[in-house]
């Protein structure tokens, strides 16, 4: 009885072939420059990271000498003690074993049959780096993976598409520096007891800080925020309860918010303000007068009896109004050169006759091309408002 043949198995792809794919799957298609590009950025990271503490302990005093062997000594320190115990004895015994020379023999079994052992210190101590490394990408991929849950839930913070709100237009935008932000931008209503009473609010806060801990008052903020503007009061006891909230969770003023609070009446076209602390806001006048939005009192959180003042001001028809966070006039380029207001307020004037969501558009652009390759040190968040 004839049997079938064999099922032909496909040829192996060459060589080149399954080089090139294994290449495309490390570098996921990035080009050469552009893995250069991103190392130059990552690298600048962790050396401020490990600067910053070798600064700190390193005395104004030394010698050229004993300034670089002190600084050696204290990047040492600085790197060693960001693991654990455990994982600094690894280390050590890891950086032991390659400074050692390359291996050890000892022989074993009688004259006849001997056999000949050897340790290779290098290998093994190549062999505990492996370790410490996979144990550190473990402890990364778990880290990632909780930052992207945070993220997630900061995203739900914030509001969604701009509301439609009669007499203005609106458009905002953040950009975290880190993978959660300690910014935090609002536009929603807030009910009067009649309908003549019905406000808007719009609010732009910087929590002071950087990821997880910023992003966590960043939320109380957003809370409490949320919570005390049902209650039926005015601007400046709204703000005047949500600092003594913020003295409650500051660590002593340590972790203070600076914020522009604003109620939008849009029958009268009137913002009703309070800047604590912000960047002042600015106020581009149809004719192209500058006005700075700069009543206010002290950044929330810092002094709990701290008295806050409301101003009010009226647009007409091709006002803008820029409120930010200093994440955007203070970004620097490759020569630490800042943004600053002279160029946003040249972008602002060029993009006068366009609308917020083209203006947004514009400011995020020109900042690419501004600071270049140069990495994000502070969130950027932008909310803008045009009269219509």
């Amino acid at each position: 009885m004839a049997t079938a043949p064999p099922p032909a198995t496909a040829p192996r792809p060459p060589l080149a072939v399954r080089t090139q794919k294994f290449w495309r799957r490390v570098t996921e298609g990035l080009e050469l420059s552009q893995l250069w590009s991103q190392f130059r950025v990552e690298a600048r990271a962790s050396y401020r990271l490990y600067s910053r503490d070798v600064a700190a302990k390193t005395p104004d005093d030394l010698t050229r000498r004993h300034r670089r062997l002190h600084m050696v000594k204290e990047f040492f320190w600085a790197v060693l003690e960001k693991l654990s115990p455990a994982r600094r004895v690894l280390l050590l015994a890891a950086m032991i074993l390659l400074i050692l020379p390359g291996g050890a023999s000892s022989y074993q079994g009688s004259d006849r049959n001997m056999h000949v052992v050897e340790f290779d210190f290098h290998f093994w101590g190549g062999l505990l780096m492996f370790v410490l490394l996979m144990l550190e990408i473990a402890d990364r991929v778990v880290m990632k993976r909780d930052l992207q849950i945070a993220r997630e839930i900061q995203t739900w913070l914030l509001p969604g598409a701009p509301p439609q709100i009669p007499g203005i237009s609106v458009a905002y935008a953040t950009r975290p520096a880190n993978t959660v932000a300690g910014d935090y931008y609002d536009v929603f209503p807030r009910p009067g007891k009649t309908a003549e009473e019905n406000r808007v609010i719009f609010a732009v806060a910087d929590v002071a800080g950087k990821s997880i801990p910023a992003a966590m008052l960043m939320a109380t903020f957003q809370a409490s925020l949320k919570t005390l503007s049902t209650a039926q009061v005015a601007l400046p006891e709204l703000v005047s309860n949500m600092n003594k909230y913020a003295c409650s969770n500051s660590q002593g003023g340590l972790r203070f918010t600076t914020a522009f609070l604003s109620e939008y009446d849009s029958a009268r076209r009137i913002f009703t303000y309070i800047n604590a602390g912000h960047n002042n806001p600015i106020l581009r006048r149809s004719n192209g007068l500058i006005e700075r939005l700069d009543v206010g009192g002290l950044p929330l959180g810092i002094q709990a009896e701290a008295q806050y003042q409301s101003a009010s001001v009226a647009l007409a028809p091709g006002d803008w109004l820029i409120i930010f966070t200093d994440g955007l006039v203070e970004a620097e380029n490759a020569n630490q050169d800042e943004y600053g207001e002279t160029r946003l307020l040249a972008a602002i004037a060029a993009g006068a006759e366009s609308t917020p969501t083209q203006m947004l558009n514009r400011f995020m652009a020109e900042l690419d091309l501004f600071v270049g390759n140069t990495p994000q040190h502070d969130d950027v968040t932008c909310l803008l408002v045009k009269a219509e």
